[in-house]
């Protein structure tokens, strides 16, 4: 859920996530790509993005607006939870094998 308590995502079996209006009870959008179950999703403090952790061995990072995804991560093996930590700029993921991976956030440096 967002911070504001106005969104909230879930992950699901059927490979998606959904946008959801909590005010409304809304469906605002589905976020496709993964290619196996979705694990667990979390969201960064602005509401902005979610990252996603699939069956499928990979993460993925979302612009909620949208609904594109803006990055994939391999993971060794099934990615089975993920969280986002906004003060750090990391997003933090364990997978099925064990492995805890730590991945850095970066925005795109703005063209000239």
């Amino acid at each position: 859920m967002t911070a504001d308590g106005q969104r909230a995502v879930s992950a699901s079996w059927d490979h998606t996530l959904k946008v959801w209006d909590l005010i409304s009870g809304q469906e605002l959008r589905t976020l496709a790509g993964h290619t196996h179950w979705v694990m667990g999703v979390a969201l960064s403090e602005d509401g902005r993005r979610a990252v996603s952790a699939s069956h499928d061995r990979t993460l993925k990072v979302w612009e909620l607006k949208t609904g594109e995804a803006l990055a994939t991560f391999t993971c060794d093996a099934a990615a089975n939870c993920c969280a986002f930590s906004d003060a750090l700029k990391l997003i933090v993921a364990g997978d099925e094998g064990g492995h805890v991976h730590f991945l850095r956030l970066e925005e795109p440096k703005p063209k000239n």
